[in-house]
């Protein structure tokens, strides 16, 4: 299937190689732009973050990044200081970030993907710790 869908991606992130997983099981291979090394811009981030209905601050990753030591958890701090914190250090992106016609999502967990996605999965999967999303007939189990 031709869809034009793009993910942003850690391939270190078991739930970014879920999300991915879940992409091609559907016949659709995206452009997969790992965000550690090519971040989006300013423009494309806050764009992301609002398409997909979230707060800057929900966009962002606190596990596993220097959050605390920078001092992003003062609620004083703005979006626009946020989002330069983003920009300065990619590992305080999210992931994965997918983008499709159908919608944009923060696919966490994975499975969230499936609501931007066309019901034309090729029959069961489950993803990498054996919890099983889509049945035999490729139909949402969860």
């Amino acid at each position: 299937m031709t869809m034009d869908v793009t993910i942003y991606h850690n391939p270190d992130c078991g739930t970014s190689r879920n999300a991915l997983a879940m992409i091609r099981n559907a016949g659709i291979e995206p452009t997969v732009v790992e965000y550690l090394k090519a971040p989006p811009s300013r423009a494309q981030l806050a764009k992301m973050i609002a398409d997909a209905g979230l707060t800057v601050r929900q966009a962002m990753r606190e596990k596993g990044t220097p959050y605390a030591e920078l001092g992003l958890d003062n609620p004083a701090l703005s979006d626009d200081q946020l989002l330069d914190a983003m920009l300065k250090e990619p590992i305080l992106i999210n992931r994965p970030f997918v983008i499709t016609p159908l919608g944009t999502r923060l696919a966490r967990p994975s499975e969230l993907v499936l609501d931007i996605l066309p019901a034309t999965h090729k029959g069961p999967f489950a993803k990498e710790d054996g919890e099983q999303v889509l049945g035999a007939e490729g139909k949402r189990l969860v």
